[in-house]
């Protein structure tokens, strides 16, 4: 299995914050924050990771060169910045058919499990498996996706990204296991209506439609997807 991190965006609601500097390259406790992902994806034995990058590239590319502490790391390059799933559809050469596990560049798993995560995902032969955090204010949901889920088995019926009205306390997190499989899915999500590009919940659902098997799992004891200048302020007092 290969892990691919996402780091291409430029974070455009933390510019007064960030300035010049790619935003995954901030500093949370002595570690930029992009190697909270790369971390946790050492610690799940992954063969290769592969960075998507894109705005200053350079910063990534010239602070971690070819290798994280002993696992191998290959940039695939996006250009033109159109969103989560296109990103991934530009690793399709550099994943060369094999399953994947999916980090962001800008988010923190506190207490990550994600060698667990891949436990299930072969035992259970699943196709994707969502990694989840419960949270007490459901409002934090509405930044990333919701779940509705069989809690007896953990099976994914439906994915809402955004959600104006969470209807539970699971947040989704962009840390997931996929099949290869799901890249054949990237022509037939639909384009969001407000962001205009592919988001992840919806690539997912195509494979729920379709009939695959797709389940949630509690891959951390809270999570942060940083964004705004409230989300730092957040993810510092959590750490």
């Amino acid at each position: 299995m290969k892990a691919v991190v996402l780091a291409a965006g430029r974070g455009r609601r933390l510019r007064e914050i960030t300035g010049p500097v790619n935003k995954c390259m901030l500093t949370f406790r002595d570690r930029h924050l992009i190697e909270y992902s790369l971390e946790a994806a050492r610690r799940s034995a992954v063969e290769e990771i592969i960075i998507v990058v894109g705005y200053r590239a350079e910063d990534i590319v010239h602070r971690y060169g070819i290798d994280y502490r002993g696992v191998g790391i290959r940039y695939v390059i996006q250009e033109e910045r159109n969103g989560l799933v296109d990103a991934i559809e530009h690793c399709r050469p550099a994943l060369k058919g094999q399953d994947f596990m999916l980090f962001l560049a800008d988010e923190i798993l506190i207490d990550p499990r994600p060698a667990g995560m891949i436990d299930v995902f072969r035992e259970e032969e699943l196709f994707v498996v969502c990694g989840v955090a419960r949270v007490e204010d459901r409002n934090e949901i509405k930044k990333t996706y919701a779940v509705i889920y069989n809690p007896e088995d953990n099976r994914i019926y439906r994915l809402v990204e955004k959600p104006r009205r969470p209807f539970n306390n699971i947040m989704g997190t962009g840390n997931c296991i996929f099949r290869n499989a799901i890249l054949d899915y990237i022509p037939f999500t639909p384009i969001n209506q407000f962001r205009r590009e592919k988001e992840l919940p919806d690539l997912i659902q195509c494979a729920i439609d379709d009939g695959h098997p797709v389940q949630l799992f509690p891959v951390a004891a809270q999570y942060v997807n940083i964004n705004t200048a409230e989300d730092i302020e957040l993810a510092e007092r959590r750490l």
